[in-house]
């Protein structure tokens, strides 16, 4: 039996070994059917800076284009998979807005879509996004009816992800009681942006200023992603959002960071209908 078979499902908001490999739950309101979690960094087989903290072997990286042997990473799938009724709808992730359509698309396609986000209404479809400090965002609606995952780095978050994927999920469900949790992600401490970013974002929206602080260096910006997705998810009424209080760059022993490692794996954040 897997985990998102079991009749009471693991306490959210604490970290779960789950046949080895290590899980985070989201803490949110979203009905028992709706199954959700992370993946954490230890549990795998990857090794070097895919490996733990450090380049210890174990590392659960999941990404496959982030330089990895790819002989590992499908090991590590391997065990993901186990965890789960089917394979993963991965996606071919290019920082953009686009939204699959996972109603009628499957896991076993020859290549995954180009999308950064995916949305879905049948049971047992598993949604994937892929991260190492960009915010993973999970959406679903009060009765458990409609899931969406987004992938939501500046560039995406900028550009519309979020809205589009709202959008997406209002085309397929008149229960429009938002659920959304926010993933770990990079935290406003250590992510240093510049004028581009901020302008980005407060040429936009004029209240997204106060999701900046100066950095230290001239031109520099301390920037708060998960605060600018709930700007951006309040704007398009989504009021139920929880999470964001996950930092992938201060938290080596159990996330990835691409700006705190470069060369590094990749935690999956999976949701389903079950």
């Amino acid at each position: 039996m897997t985990w998102t078979e079991a009749s009471t499902p693991p306490e959210r908001g604490r970290d779960h070994a789950a046949s080895g490999p290590g899980i985070l739950l989201p803490v949110w309101p979203a009905p028992p059917t709706v199954r959700a979690f992370v993946t954490l960094r230890a549990g795998g087989c990857s090794r070097g800076p895919w490996g733990r903290a450090g380049g210890a072997p174990g590392g659960w990286n999941l990404g496959a284009h982030c330089g990895d042997d790819p002989a590992e990473v499908g090991r590590n799938r391997a065990l993901l998979r186990a965890l789960l009724p089917a394979e993963p709808l991965w996606l071919d992730q290019v920082h953009g807005t686009g939204v699959l359509d996972a109603d009628q698309a499957r896991a076993a396609d020859a290549a995954p879509a180009r999308a950064d986000a995916a949305v879905c209404t049948r049971r047992g479809v598993v949604l994937a996004v892929l991260t190492a400090d960009c915010l993973p965002v999970l959406f679903t609606n009060a009765g458990g009816t409609v899931a969406a995952v987004a992938h939501a780095g500046w560039r995406g978050l900028a550009a519309g992800v979020l809205e589009r994927t709202v959008d997406a999920l209002e085309r397929r469900s008149a229960d429009r009681s938002w659920i959304a949790w926010l993933g770990p992600a990079i935290g406003p401490a250590h992510f240093e942006v510049g004028d581009e970013v901020r302008d980005a974002f407060v040429s936009v929206h004029a209240e997204a200023a106060a999701a900046f602080i100066p950095g230290v260096r001239a031109g520099k910006w301390m920037a708060d992603l998960p605060a600018l997705a709930r700007m951006r998810l309040a704007r398009r009424g989504v009021a139920s959002v929880h999470g964001g209080e996950h930092c992938s760059f201060s938290d080596p022993d159990r996330f990835y960071s691409y700006r705190r490692d470069g060369i590094t794996g990749r935690m999956a954040s999976v949701l389903l209908l079950a």
